[in-house]
């Protein structure tokens, strides 16, 4: 089980990919692994043989005025409890508790200072 309270995983909202790719690519050496998913790609992030994080380019309404970001995953008990504790403590809202199938299941807010993070209750 992975330890409540760890970060486990960055994720880069980008608006361009190409660019993100590039530059990670040559400074750090990372290489990319696409993850189809229905009408977009996510892009998993590889150290040598090893998932580190994973990237996506923000397309759409949602994201015309979103800024490009790091967003990072902490490992939690229970996502639920956590995201309604995170709210009853000052956290605002990004995304309500969500699955994705074979990953977990991941919360996104914003904590009181407004820096975003992620809770995610890894699958087993």
């Amino acid at each position: 089980m992975t330890p409540h309270g760890k970060f486990v995983w960055n994720e880069l909202m980008t608006h361009d990919l190409a660019r993100a790719k590039k530059f990670y690519g040559d400074v750090l050496g990372w290489s990319f692994e696409a993850q189809p998913m229905d009408d977009w790609t996510y892009w998993i992030v590889q150290v040598g043989d090893q998932s580190v994080g994973g990237m996506f380019e923000m397309i759409g309404p949602d994201f015309a005025n979103m800024p490009e970001q790091w967003i990072p995953y902490v490992a939690v008990d229970d996502v639920d409890a956590r995201f309604k504790q995170s709210v009853d403590a000052g956290a605002s809202v990004m995304r309500a508790p969500f699955d994705v199938p074979t990953v977990g299941r991941i919360a996104m807010l914003r904590d009181p200072a407004d820096a975003v993070i992620a809770w995610i209750t890894p699958v087993m």
